[in-house]
């Protein structure tokens, strides 16, 4: 009979199934349609997993919420418990496993029955139930894929959104060494030259140049709007002088009307907040709000629930940083200054709003300067959300480093930032610098660099 179940869903010999876990999609719900022509397995637990997720202001909760919808789009009338094509009969199709009773038994080989081995039991069930195809675990608990390979199943990272090669991540600059003296004696007397006469190919836009003859240097950026190699000048911003080429880069490109995305990458101690702050609030005039953002990942994952006091009182600790940095560009003008003032003033007329990134969701961006500090504890979807909510006369600076990552389905190659970075580096209105130099002390310099 047309239109009933049996037949809206025609045979299909894929070649492998994915079984994805919970973890997937509170990465990114869009996952399932990541594989192509390809089946996709979700266990019931996942969906028992989801319902526990879906009550929430934090960007899982929100995943969560928005998988459940796709789910209930696609089944439509029809149940979920036999294979059932996801976007037509040229895609792969899904199901959800019912039975998570395999012969090999996950919950008695590691003495625990918990989600995770229910799990684990979905991809055995699958694997004996379809021995002519290959079937896959997908997780970004490494933990969990560690286990599926301890049972002879199959397990990978969700790869969707990962950078292949995160050692050569763009850096945003280059040194050029032996150039004629006379291009770097023009840089200084008219602000520019050409790119045929450094000899040098097309960058990408905004891209920053160190430049050196056998006498003298410069530092310099390509513009994409004049097609020229333009001089880049030392310059303080909010009484903050940069320490290196790197920092002076941020700051120009902090402060170029032009550049409407940012981003700022490099270990601790490098200055990236504390540049990107001030030179967010040398542009407050240009700009409704100055929002100063970061996700609040909580002390061993556990939720900010369990401590003390009242919600500003839970979130205090963590956006304690953001703080820091604002009262050290304070304390560059004394008490009786009229600037030191204004920063007092800002904050308490929320001019200048500092506060979790989950508070932000709602929220207008539009006439805002809106850093988003520790942006490598972000997923690649948390960031394109972000910056989708961008409307007129904002700007957006990502900071962060892509090797200290506290949330534990991420890492240096999956994070938001060096997905941003890695996509995105040929756009004109975007700039990116890596700073490599830490400036905090010797001390803290020490620490990066030998412990």
């Amino acid at each position: 009979m047309a239109g009933s179940e049996s037949e809206s869903v025609t045979s299909k010999k894929s070649t492998k199934i994915f079984v994805l876990d919970t973890s997937v999609i509170l990465y990114n719900h869009n996952a399932i349609n990541s594989f192509e022509e390809n089946d996709v397995a979700i266990p019931i637990t996942v969906l028992e997993e989801l319902d526990n997720f879906k009550k929430g202001n934090e960007t899982k909760n929100f995943e969560a919420r928005e998988f459940i919808r796709f789910m209930d789009k696609i089944s439509g009338k029809y149940t979920m418990t036999s294979w059932r094509h996801i976007n037509g009969p040229d895609r792969g199709r899904f199901k959800v496993v019912m039975n998570e009773k395999a012969k090999k038994d996950a919950t008695v080989v590691f003495g625990e029955d918990k989600p995770d081995h229910r799990i684990l039991n979905a991809a055995l069930k699958m694997k004996e139930d379809n021995p002519d195809k290959k079937v896959i675990l997908v997780s970004k608990d490494i933990n969990l894929r560690l286990k599926a390979k301890a049972l002879n199943v199959k397990a990978e990272d969700f790869e969707t959104g990962k950078v292949q090669n995160i050692d050569s991540l763009y850096s945003g600059k280059s040194t050029h060494e032996e150039l004629p003296s006379e291009v770097i004696d023009k840089l200084y007397q008219q602000g520019f030259c050409s790119l045929e006469e450094l000899g040098m190919e097309k960058p990408y836009p905004n891209h920053y140049l160190i430049l050196k003859s056998d006498k003298a240097s410069a530092l310099a950026y390509y513009n994409p709007i004049t097609q020229r190699v333009e001089r880049v000048e030392k310059r303080s911003v909010s009484r903050i002088m940069p320490r290196n080429a790197e920092q002076v880069f941020a700051l120009h490109a902090i402060m170029n009307p032009e550049v409407k995305l940012v981003t700022l990458q490099g270990v601790a101690g490098t200055g990236k907040t504390l540049l990107a702050l001030a030179g967010a609030w040398e542009q407050r005039r240009n700009y409704k709000q100055i929002y100063l953002a970061r996700p609040v990942v909580p002390l061993s994952n556990k939720d900010i629930g369990y401590l003390p006091g009242d919600i500003q009182s839970k979130l205090n600790p963590y956006m304690e940083p953001l703080w820091d940095n604002l009262k050290f560009i304070q304390n560059q003008y004394g008490e009786q200054d009229k600037e030191y003032k204004r920063i007092s003033d800002a904050v308490e007329s929320e001019k200048l709003l500092i506060t979790p990134l989950a508070y932000i969701r709602g929220r207008s961006i539009s006439n805002v300067i809106f850093i988003v500090d520790e942006a490598q504890n972000l997923t690649p979807h948390e960031v394109k959300t972000i910056i989708t909510r961008a409307g007129e006369n904002t700007k957006i600076i990502f900071t962060g480093d892509i090797y200290q990552i506290d949330t534990p389905y991420l890492d240096s190659q999956s994070n938001g930032l060096s997905y941003l970075i890695d996509k995105i580096k040929n756009n004109e209105i975007y700039a990116h610098i890596r700073l490599e130099k830490g400036e905090r002390s010797e001390l803290a310099n020490l620490a990066n660099d030998l412990l």
